[in-house]
C-alpha cells in the first residue's frame, strides 16, 4: 500500500481501515507454536466504518483475535464492537450523546475502541470517553456496562489489576465538575469504592499508575477547552498555565485526600509501573514533552521516550531520569508485577511515518540502570504493542521475562498480518512462531492475552 499525501497519516499505510469482518483459519505457522498456550490474543483498534475520521482516536473499535489450543492456532476473528456511533455511521458524537433538554451526557456512545480487558470472567471493550463495552470470547457485543449502576462516569481504556488482591483499579474522567472519579472494584466485579479526586479542570487523563497501597493520577497540561469546543474546534489544548503534577491517593483510604508532587511540563500517554520503596515512589512511563499545542494536527511536540520519576514522600521532591533517547511507546510490564518492584519492561519503537521501515521492540533491565535489548523485525515488518504472556499461563508462576511476548505484526510486502510470538528472556532471537492470516490486520491500539477463552 503506497502511502498518498493527501491521506491523513492516521488513515494512511496500514493504519487505513478494512471493511469485512471475516472468521477464517490462519494460512501459516512459521516456527512452533509453545505447545502449553492455550487461550486467546485480543487488540483493539480504530477502524472507522465510513472509511474516514478527523483523528486516529474516533474510528469506531474492531477487535481482532486469535484462538490457540494447545499450541494449535485454530482460528482468526475481527469484529466491530456495535455501539451508537456504529449503529450510526458518520453521525456526530455530540449529537448521539448530548441530551439538550437534560443536559447530560450518554455514555453508551462510545468508540470501544482503545483496549481489551477481562475481569470477573468477563471481556470489556473500552474507551476513555464512555461506559465499558461487554463482548463475548467470539467478539460478539453483549452492551454497555455499568458496574450494576455503579459506573456513573466514562471508564478509563487503562485499568489497572492488582496481582495481590485481585482488585480492578479505574477512573473516570469528566469534562464538568466532578471532573475526576476513582473506583475500586472487587474480583467479582461489584465497586467497593467511589471517591471523587479534587482537580481543578478537566485534563485528559489517559492512564494512572497503581502501587501496593496507591493510586497515582496524572494532571497534565492538555486541558478541554469549552469554548472551542462548543464552537466546533479542537476540543483539547496545550496550556503552559496548567501545573503538571502525579497525584497520590491512598487505593483504599476512603476519605484520604490526594497529595500532589509537580513535575517538568510534559504529557505522558501510557504508564510502564509504578511501585512503592519505603518513602518513595517510582513511576515510569514513555514522555512527551508538548502535546497539541498548536491544535491537533501538532505533532510537533516531540516524540515519546522512556523516562522515570521518583516521588519523595518525606520531601515532596521529585526526580525525573530519562532512561533512553530511542521513541518508543506502548510500555507494559508482566501482570504479575503491576504495582510492585520489578526488573523488566517492555515498549515498542515509535515513528510518526506512515510507514516506517521496520519496527524493533525494546526490553528494558531497569536493575540495569535501563538498559536495552532489541528484536528487530525485518524489513517492511510493522507492528504494535508487545504484551508479555507468562509461560505457565498464570502471572505466579513465571518470572517477569519467563515467557513470551506477542504482538500483531504486517507484511508491507505481502499486505497481510500475523501474530509474532517472541522469546522475552531472549528477545534478539528468531521468533518461536508467526500465526500469518489471509488478511491485513490494521495498526492498532492494546489488547491482552487472555488464557483459557477459545
Amino acid at each position: 500500500m503506497t502511502p498518498d499525501a493527501d491521506v491523513p497519516l492516521h488513515l494512511a499505510g496500514n493504519n487505513a481501515p478494512i471493511s469485512e469482518e471475516v472468521t477464517l483459519k490462519p494460512s501459516e505457522v512459521i516456527g512452533a507454536i509453545p505447545e502449553k498456550l492455550s487461550g486467546q490474543y485480543f487488540r483493539n483498534g480504530p477502524n472507522p466504518r465510513t472509511g474516514w475520521s478527523p483523528h486516529y482516536f474516533a474510528g469506531d473499535g474492531m477487535i481482532h483475535t486469535i484462538a490457540i489450543e494447545n499450541g494449535e492456532a485454530t482460528w482468526y476473528r475481527n469484529r466491530y464492537v456495535r455501539t451508537p456511533l456504529f449503529e450510526h455511521p458518520g453521525e456526530s458524537r455530540f449529537a448521539l450523546a448530548f441530551d439538550p433538554v437534560t443536559s447530560r451526557i450518554d455514555y453508551r456512545v462510545s468508540t470501544a475502541n482503545t483496549h481489551l480487558i477481562a475481569h470477573a470472567g468477563r471481556l470489556f471493550a473500552l474507551e476513555e470517553g464512555g461506559f465499558p463495552y461487554e463482548v463475548t470470547p467470539e467478539l460478539a457485543t453483549i452492551g454497555a456496562f455499568t458496574f450494576d449502576g455503579a459506573l456513573r462516569t466514562p471508564m478509563t481504556a487503562h485499568p489497572k489489576t492488582c496481582p495481590i488482591t485481585g482488585e480492578l483499579l479505574f477512573f473516570g474522567y469528566r469534562l464538568r465538575p466532578p471532573y475526576l472519579t476513582y473506583y475500586r472494584a472487587s474480583p467479582q466485579g461489584e465497586v467497593l469504592q467511589t471517591q471523587v479526586v479534587d482537580v481543578p479542570r478537566a485534563t485528559m487523563m489517559h492512564d494512572f499508575a497503581v502501587t501496593a497501597n496507591y493510586a497515582i493520577f496524572m494532571d497534565l497540561p492538555v486541558v478541554f477547552d469549552a469554548e472551542s469546543a462548543g464552537a466546533g474546534g479542537p476540543p483539547w489544548r496545550w496550556d503552559d498555565g496548567h501545573r503538571a503534577r502525579f497525584g497520590v491517593l491512598p487505593r483504599a483510604g476512603g476519605e484520604a485526600v490526594v497529595r500532589w508532587f509537580d513535575i517538568d511540563p510534559c504529557f505522558v500517554w501510557h504508564t510502564m509501573n509504578a511501585f512503592e520503596d519505603q518513602d518513595t515512589i517510582t513511576i515510569s512511563g514513555s514522555r512527551v514533552p508538548t502535546l497539541w499545542r498548536d491544535g491537533p494536527q501538532d505533532v510537533g511536540g516531540g516524540l515519546p521516550s522512556l523516562h522515570q520519576w521518583v516521588l519523595d514522600l518525606r520531601t515532596g521532591r521529585v526526580t525525573e531520569t530519562r532512561l533512553d533517547d530511542a521513541p518508543s511507546e506502548y510500555p507494559r510490564v508482566a501482570d504479575g508485577s503491576i504495582g510492585l518492584p520489578h526488573r523488566y519492561g517492555y515498549t515498542v519503537s515509535f515513528s510518526m511515518d506512515a510507514e516506517p521501515g521496520h519496527s524493533e521492540i525494546y526490553k528494558y533491565d531497569l536493575a540495569g540502570g535501563g538498559t536495552r535489548g532489541v528484536h528487530r523485525l525485518p524489513s517492511g515488518h510493522t507492528c504494535g504493542e508487545a504484551v508479555f504472556v507468562p509461560r505457565g499461563d498464570r502471572p505466579s508462576t513465571s518470572g517477569e521475562d519467563d515467557g513470551y511476548l506477542m504482538t500483531f505484526a504486517h507484511d508491507r510486502a505481502r499486505g497481510t498480518g500475523y501474530l509474532a510470538i517472541l522469546d522475552a528472556a531472549d528477545l534478539g532471537a528468531a521468533p518461536v512462531a508467526e500465526i500469518h492470516v489471509p488478511v491485513r490486520i490494521p495498526t492498532g491500539f492494546h489488547g491482552n492475552w487472555i488464557p483459557g477463552h477459545r
